[in-house]
Parts: structure tokens; C-alpha cells; sequence
């Protein structure tokens, strides 16, 4: 089962196959976001956050071949694209990896392979697979135990202070924004705007004060970001 908060932007013109796959997906633990034609999914796709998109090639307005390449080229938006087509072509395959696909499935198709292909593409872009344990400098997590350490001391966080920590540590060094972790954690449901910040606080308690070097370094106004003393600013 995908996280609750794993959002799907489909792009389908043929409504009861949208309404097929969304409801198959929703039942899967996805939220789902639709777009009946080639206009209105650039639109979605340039002005949501979503954590995988699955786009028809034959659309009205936009087809499925320029929409990918103009999120991709102009956009520069990387979230993972699946295609979808109703031909078995090798020519349709060659340009949809052209334009930036990252995968492709061909009508008609199993759900439950639809859902597979999902996930897989999500973890891959999340850093997920094969990836047990985080380190960064000192500070260890084991995400199948889900302990933390740091220089061999246990530290106890909440489940929500663990997640937000996982997703740090899985992009370390890079810069994580305030809105991509909102979005991994609540989804569209995001709280009170103080509580992100109070879990950071209690994170930042909880891995940095006992110790010398800091790890989590926020950049005012961008996000946050964990990083070793050697790759610091």
C-alpha cells in the first residue's frame, strides 16, 4: 500500500477508463487528480505537486507526447511520467523515452500492474529502493527497526518527527522546501502552519543540541537541509 498522501495526476480522456484506473487506485490508498484533456493536465501538472503522472498519448488539445516534452523541457517538472497507449508500437515507445517518459503501458492493462509500475517509479524517484539505512555524518537510521542514532546514542522521535526525517536524510545534502514535505506528509490536508515547524524544532532538539555539530540547517524562507560539517556552507 503507497502512502496516504501519494498524489496521482491522470490524464485520460476517456472517462470511464479515468474513472476506472481512479477508483482502482483510490482503493489502492492513492489520491487522485484528473484532467480529460492535453490543456487542462499541463495545467495541473505545472501548478500541483504530485508524486507520479499517468498520460494518455492520443489527447485532445495537447497530446501526450508534447505535454511530457514541454513539463519536462520548459517546465523542468521531474515528477515521474508513465505513459499510456492503445498501440503496441516500438516507433510510439522510442519518442515517448524521447520526451522524458519513464515508462510506458500499453491498453488494455492489468490494474494491478498499473498500480506496480506506479510505485516503482515513485520509489525510484524517492531514493526508496533498496535503501535500508540513512546516514549522514554521524546520524543513523535504520528504517526497518526505525532507530535513530547518532554517534552510537539512541534518540527517540514521534512517528511524524521519523518521517519527516527519513524524507531529510533520503535527499541529503540537497535542499528539501517547506511545501515537498507539507505535501509528502498531509498531502492537500496540510495543518496549522506552525506544526512543520514545531516537528523541526523538536527534530532539531533531538539530533543536534546534545552534540557539537549541527545537522539541520535551515535556509530562510526556502526549506531545510542535513548536512555533514564537511558539505556545509
Amino acid at each position: 500500500m503507497p502512502n496516504l498522501n501519494t498524489t496521482v495526476l491522470l490524464v485520460e480522456d476517456h472517462k470511464n477508463l479515468a474513472e476506472a484506473v481512479g477508483n482502482y487506485l483510490e482503493s489502492c490508498g492513492f489520491t487522485m487528480d484528473f484532467a480529460y484533456d492535453g490543456l487542462t493536465g499541463m495545467h495541473l501538472a505545472t501548478t500541483n505537486l504530485y508524486d507520479a503522472i499517468v498520460l494518455d498519448i492520443a489527447l485532445p488539445g495537447i497530446d501526450g507526447f508534447e505535454i511530457c516534452s514541454r513539463l519536462r523541457n520548459d517546465a523542468h517538472i521531474a515528477t515521474p511520467i508513465l505513459m499510456l497507449t492503445a498501440r503496441d508500437q516500438l516507433d510510439d515507445k522510442l519518442k515517448g523515452f524521447s520526451t522524458g517518459a519513464d515508462d510506458y503501458l500499453v491498453k488494455p492493462f492489468d490494474m494491478a500492474e498499473l498500480e506496480a509500475r506506479i510505485l516503482a517509479l515513485i520509489r525510484r524517484e524517492r531514493g526508496e529502493i533498496d535503501k535500508a539505512v540513512y546516514t549522514v555524518h554521524d546520524l543513523k537510521f535504520d528504517t526497518r527497526s526505525m532507530q535513530v542514532t547518532r554517534a552510537g546514542q539512541n534518540i527517540q522521535l514521534s512517528p511524524t518527527c521519523l518521517r519527516i526525517l527519513r524524507i531529510l536524510m533520503r535527499e541529503s545534502p540537497n535542499l528539501v522546501t517547506r511545501e515537498q514535505i507539507e505535501h509528502e506528509l498531509w498531502g492537500d490536508f496540510v495543518p496549522d502552519s506552525d506544526t512543520l515547524r514545531s516537528h523541526l524544532y523538536k527534530i532539531r532538539r533531538a539530533i543536534d543540541k546534545p552534540f557539537d555539530v549541527s545537522l539541520l540547517h535551515t535556509r530562510q524562507g526556502v526549506g531545510y537541509r542535513l548536512i555533514g560539517p564537511q558539505t556545509a556552507d
